[in-house]
């Protein structure tokens, strides 16, 4: 296996515009991921990125920016847009799709999303954690279905949801990391979205609804996004910034 990590990431998020730029201790968010992404060790680190001033800031920390089309739907189809400019030849099987609002990911973390692409039938592989209190009910976190209640390192995900009625030992909070092989990400940004994908606001169930299989790893914890601005006050006194 020979994996490229892309950073997908653009300034127009609707919660905290110019997000990718914000600073945190002296450091653009976005460096403090590339920077962790290059900790990980697993593979090239690129950010994909269609704002100058994001290219800008990831050159001028040394990084590897790829500018892509402002108009591209998702951080899915900006990553496969920079992965044929990044490795036109094909030489790298496997994309890691690494959220570009995560400054404090633990670099082994990243290299866990690997995990379920041991296995030849797994399209996708992600991550998926314990869900915390409070997290079952909350909407903006996303549910994993795992095929089973008593899980080893991986398992199998059987759909995701928001919002969940009653107790379910299969339920994990789902991390949304992917790794993805090659030919699964070419055909998945070629395919139209799908009723559930539209309905729920949740990409990765297109992959589902179109018979990919996607399987976790399980971490110990999820790692924090940042989506407001009391999410980037509360990193930055995590971080001591």
């Amino acid at each position: 296996m020979r994996p490229i990590v892309i950073i997908p990431a653009r300034m127009a998020a609707s919660r905290l515009p110019g997000k990718p730029l914000a600073d945190i201790g002296g450091v653009p968010m976005v460096v403090r991921v590339l920077r962790q992404a290059e900790a990980a060790a697993v593979g090239e680190v690129a950010i994909a990125c269609c704002d100058s001033e994001v290219a800008d800031a990831v050159m001028a920390a040394g990084g590897r920016a790829v500018m892509t089309d402002p108009d591209h739907a998702s951080g899915s189809d900006r990553v496969w847009e920079a992965w044929q400019v990044l490795d036109p030849a094909g030489d790298c099987d496997v994309a890691i799709n690494l959220q570009g609002d995560l400054p404090d990911i633990a670099p082994d973390i990243i290299g866990r999303v690997l995990a379920p692409l041991q296995v030849e039938a797994v399209d996708v592989g992600t991550l998926v954690a314990p869900l915390g209190p409070g997290e079952r009910e909350d909407p903006a976190v996303v549910k994993a279905h795992l095929a089973t209640s008593r899980p080893g390192a991986t398992a199998m995900i059987t759909t995701f949801s928001r919002r969940v009625s009653g107790p379910d030992d299969r339920l994990r909070h789902h991390v949304g990391i992917y790794a993805w092989r090659r030919q699964a990400l070419g055909e998945f940004v070629a395919l139209p979205a799908s009723e559930r994908e539209q309905a729920l606001r949740l990409e990765q169930l297109r992959a589902l609804d179109n018979g990919m299989r996607i399987d976790g790893a399980l971490v110990d914890a999820a790692p924090a996004g940042i989506d407001t601005p009391a999410d980037l006050d509360s990193v930055r006194r995590r971080l001591g910034a």
